[in-house]
């Protein structure tokens, strides 16, 4: 495309002036074609090619076969996923597959940045507010007069500062954990 200087030129000249296109076309050292065409152009908005639209008729009967092996897939850790690649040399072995492979690493890269979009819209933001605490019992293996036992432990964390205190008991019950709450909250002042 030329610069608008140059298309209002060709435009002054061809139409106010009424010079040819050809001693134009020489002067600027441009093909009188493309004189000809700013020259006449009325409409200068780039024109929207429409995007086409094929039908994939080798990829339609697979396709459900790639969206369940995706979704297998998201359930593995990424290292054992399979690759698009590999996808396509299973079709091949086990369906009888006559696509490219580039139709299937297309079609799975397409699906992939799909299913991840659809992830991250339900994934809910973490937010803690400050002076919220959070108290659960677990269980851990401890080292009790030389052997390793396991023990259930109470455990306050506040999530807006990421701290946490731990005691430890015999079991889990109320009054454990009433016993525990009640030297936390002495250890800390509150």
């Amino acid at each position: 495309m030329l610069a608008v200087a140059e298309i209002n030129y060709i435009r002054h000249e061809a139409n106010k002036k009424g010079r040819s296109y050809s001693s134009i076309a020489k002067q600027m050292s441009r093909d009188r074609r493309t004189v000809r065409k700013y020259a006449e152009m009325e409409d200068f908005s780039p024109s929207e090619v429409p995007k086409q639209k094929r039908k994939a008729k080798v990829m339609d009967p697979v396709k459900p076969i790639l969206d369940q092996w995706l979704q297998e897939d998201l359930k593995k850790k990424k290292k054992f996923q399979r690759t698009a690649q590999r996808m396509y040399t299973q079709l091949v072995e086990e369906y009888g597959f006559e696509g490219s492979a580039r139709s299937v690493r297309h079609y799975v890269s397409q699906r992939k940045k799909h299913l991840s979009e659809e992830t991250e819209t339900a994934a809910l933001p973490l937010e803690s507010k400050p002076g919220t605490a959070q108290v659960d019992f677990g269980e851990a293996p401890f080292k009790y007069r030389g052997e390793v036992v396991t023990w259930p432990y109470l455990v306050l964390s506040f999530p807006y500062s990421n701290t946490f205190y731990v005691q430890v008991f015999p079991s889990e019950n109320r009054d454990c954990f009433l016993e525990g709450l009640k030297r936390i909250f002495h250890h800390i002042g509150g």
